[in-house]
Parts: C-alpha cells; structure tokens; sequence
C-alpha cells in the first residue's frame, strides 16, 4: 500500500511539475469580445501564423459560450513569433462560417488590429508579436 501511495504521489507531483513548467514557456494572450449582438451559438477563436492564416488549420483555437454580449479567452504557452487571431459568432454551432449566395459572411467576424476590412481579411492586416510580454486585446465584431 505504501508502495502504491508513492506512486501515485510521485506521479500527481510530476505531472503538477511539468504543468507548472509548461506555464512558464510561453506567454499567453487575452482576447476580449463586447459588443457581441446576442448570446446565441458560441464564438470560435483561432490563432495563426502567416502560413495557417485564411489557409490551414489554426495553431490554437477556443470556443467560448457568449456571456451578456460579451466572451474572455485566454490562449497559453504561446512562443515567440508573430501571429494573428480571427474571431467569429458561430450563430448556429456549426464550427464555421455561413455564407449568402452572393459569398458574404452571414455571422459576424473579426482579425486581431481590428481593420476596416475590404474583402478577406489579410494576414499583413491582423499579424501582431508576441516577445516576453502577455497581451490583452479586444476584437470588434
């Protein structure tokens, strides 16, 4: 029995460790979203280098339950390098965006930096650094 009640310990401490050391590796990002319309579906964030960015598969994505108009997502361990962040109301919980016959977006969408957008959003538009600081920021539907 002791045998076992130190394998469990050492295994709880090793993994709390690791995760603990994780934490440290990389910065985290904080992306709050206000004026969201409703609080039906949920909100997807993704975030992106420039070779994912409108063509692959995210780096990291959330999904976040809206609250009052309003959702908080933090992405952690981030390691240094640039990136860029696409938020969407996913209106119908599909995991993707809809589109009208003519192409336009029917959910509402926004990149990191928040530009008046005409056409696809771009990475040059959206891109920000992480270095050795956490970031906080606000996307605008």
């Amino acid at each position: 029995m002791k045998t076992l009640t130190s394998i469990i310990l050492l295994t709880l401490s090793t993994f709390f460790g690791n995760a603990q050391e994780s934490e440290e590796k990389g910065q985290s990002i904080t992306v709050t979203i206000e004026n969201i319309t409703n609080n039906n579906g949920h909100v997807l964030l993704t975030l992106h280098n420039e070779a994912t960015f409108m063509k692959a598969a995210p780096l990291k994505s959330e999904k976040s339950e809206i609250k009052d108009g309003k959702v908080t997502v933090t992405f952690k361990n981030i390691a240094p390098g640039t990136y860029a962040i696409i938020g969407l109301h996913d209106l119908n919980d599909n995991n993707r965006m809809d589109f009208t016959e003519t192409g336009m977006p029917k959910e509402s969408f926004a990149v990191s930096n928040n530009p008046v957008l005409y056409g696809p959003p771009q990475f040059a538009q959206a891109k920000f650094n992480v270095t050795s600081q956490n970031i906080e920021m606000k996307l605008m539907f």
